[in-house]
């Protein structure tokens, strides 16, 4: 199966980091990272029960590692884009969904889960590879952190090993790279190509490309490139000079 880890940003209350290695344990998940936790105290151990191991196991990390170690980031949050027109929160999809998308990985997976007044902002789940969230009732749809990892853990639970091998975080980052260069290249407005990418890279995240097939998009943008910059001509493979720094 695949390795997951339960990534907590920021959590602001002690009590809920014991809780959510209380609730990790219950479904068998042991691997705990805190981005900038409080101060632990007897408290936090209190509410852990028989979960102390995961506590103290539990890794500290800044969130830049998280995303440089992980071959797929997931970032669950509540507050969703209402449009397709605005795909930051968009495409997004429930636990149970997830649980189809990732069971065949063989990969690091990093889950994360925001702050308890704000949850994760724009700019964090800019940089992850698919949107989850849990369907809750409009008439009360804040959950408590722990609730929320306690579902995401029990849908997740007993997955089966994983039989194939993503395209690691450093492949994935050269080929989004490449769609920009790409972009640049055809002279995509430079307003839309943030746009762009983030849009690409919520495709290509839920599609969790091997390493063949993300090689497979270099080649056909790389002869794109290369028709463009000589069209009319033969396709040379040798000839590299058009795309620099794509080393894949």
């Amino acid at each position: 199966m695949p390795q997951i880890d339960i990534v907590l940003v920021e959590p602001l209350y002690e009590g809920n980091i014991g809780f959510a290695a209380r609730v990790m344990k219950n479904f068998g998940f042991h691997n705990m990272v805190l981005v900038n936790p409080p101060k632990l105290t007897m408290e936090c151990t209190a509410r852990s029960s028989h979960a102390k191991d995961v506590l103290e196991n539990a890794e500290r990390i800044s969130l830049e590692e998280v995303f440089a170690r992980s071959d797929l980031c997931i970032a669950t949050t509540g507050g969703l884009s209402k449009s397709v027109s605005n795909p930051m929160r968009m495409p997004y999809y429930s636990v149970a969904e997830l649980r189809e998308m990732i069971e065949g990985i063989d990969g690091r997976i990093s889950i994360l889960f925001g702050r308890e007044n704000w949850g994760l902002n724009n700019e964090e789940i800019a940089k992850c590879d698919i949107v989850c969230t849990i369907p809750t009732s409009d008439e009360y749809p804040i959950m408590n952190i722990s609730h929320a990892i306690g579902i995401v853990c029990y849908e997740l639970a007993h997955l089966q090993r994983g039989e194939y091998l993503l395209a690691n975080k450093t492949e994935m980052n050269a080929l989004y790279a490449h769609i920009e260069r790409f972009l640049e290249g055809i002279q995509h407005p430079i307003e839309k190509r943030e746009t762009t990418v983030l849009l690409a890279r919520r495709v290509l995240g839920r599609t969790r490309l091997t390493v063949r097939e993300a090689s497979t998009l270099h080649g056909i943008m790389r002869r794109t490139e290369w028709h463009l910059k000589h069209p009319g001509q033969a396709y040379d493979a040798e000839d590299r000079e058009y795309w620099p720094g794509d080393e894949d």
